[in-house]
């Protein structure tokens, strides 16, 4: 097809938006941020530039995040950004508007896959196909999803972890909590205040997270110096953590996500729970780079985890072959 290299998949994330273009791979990758101006309502600017100025704007600028726990929070800024992203993505000067595939939590309502499918058609698209994450997520981690055989994945990005069992292309279990990425950093804004009495943001926890976050045990100790208020001399302080503090900190949300993918596995037909047995499990998205959470869920499932090898970029990359997958079954029942 002359205009197939303008088949876009997006990976619309509550922490980061992905845009993978046919032919093309990733090719935008930048925070599900934007600043707004709250006097005029004047969206500033997106992304990456949006983001550092969380927490350090003057008090008419907000940063916000149009997405909440995957889910639209507001509309119009949503859609502002969708077409912010596609331009940047595509270019203007297209001569066809593209065909977008967006991915959605698997727990989402009809209500809220009308209101992403409507900003996306708002923001440029000429056909919208709406997609499971779970499913995307094992298109892009190398999955074959079209034979009889159960696979499993767990996606966890920012806002929500979706767990399913896939086969012949469709979720035959499926689960989305409200527990990931950004749990954990709001676990360790609160132990650091608690044991610490540390005041952090948003920014130095995920820092903390990404460096020296631990859902297992890690082989040596490792430690970092954060930087926070004092609570009780409202003060700067300087502190050192361990990944040892980062385990205990983090053990609720993870074992949160251990017990979504018990709850699955318990719902899921034997012969395809052998499958998985056989297959192992397989964790996509931002939250599957938390050390030792691929170790924690084989601790307690008894089933071989692995991390897929683009774990960050898989969703948008699954979202994108989907509609090559799509057309091809809709042309084949045909």
């Amino acid at each position: 097809m002359l205009f197939a290299s303008h088949d876009i998949g997006i990976d619309l994330g509550t922490a980061s938006i992905l845009v993978y273009i046919k032919g093309k791979g990733v090719v935008l990758k930048e925070p599900s941020v934007v600043a707004l101006d709250r006097e005029t309502n004047k969206v500033i600017t997106f992304g990456e530039e949006a983001r550092l100025m969380i927490g350090r704007t003057p008090g008419n600028i907000v940063a916000v995040r149009p997405l909440r726990k995957g889910v639209i929070s507001d509309y119009t800024v949503t859609e502002k950004m969708l077409k912010y992203f596609i331009d940047k993505a595509v270019g203007k000067r297209t001569l066809r508007k593209p065909r977008i595939a967006v991915c959605i939590p698997s727990g989402a309502t009809e209500v809220e896959k009308k209101a992403v499918e409507d900003a996306t058609y708002q923001a440029g698209a000429r056909e919208v196909c709406i997609i499971e994450e779970p499913v995307a997520a094992a298109i892009g981690a190398g999955i074959d999803i079209s034979k009889a055989c159960g696979n499993m994945i767990v996606d966890i990005g920012g806002g929500t972890a979706d767990i399913a069992v896939i086969s012949l292309g469709g979720t035959v279990v499926s689960t989305s909590i409200k527990t990931a990425g950004d749990d954990f950093d709001e676990a360790l804004v609160r132990y650091m205040r608690k044991k610490h009495n540390l005041l952090i943001g948003e920014r130095t926890a995920e820092e903390i997270k990404i460096n020296i976050g631990a859902a297992y045990r890690r082989p040596e100790l490792i430690t970092m110096e954060v930087r926070g208020r004092n609570l009780v001399t409202g003060l700067p302080k300087t502190i050192t953590v361990t990944s040892d503090e980062t385990l205990e900190a983090l053990r609720e949300p993870a074992m949160q996500i251990v017990d979504a993918v018990h709850n699955v596995l318990e719902r899921t037909p034997p012969e395809l729970a052998a499958d998985i047995f056989d297959r192992g499990i397989v964790l996509t998205g931002g939250g599957a780079l938390l050390s030792g959470l691929d170790a924690l869920i084989e601790e307690k499932t008894g089933i071989t985890t692995m991390i897929a090898e683009e774990p960050l970029t898989a969703v948008a990359i699954g979202t994108g072959k989907f509609i090559e997958f799509f057309h091809t079954s809709k042309r084949a029942e045909k």
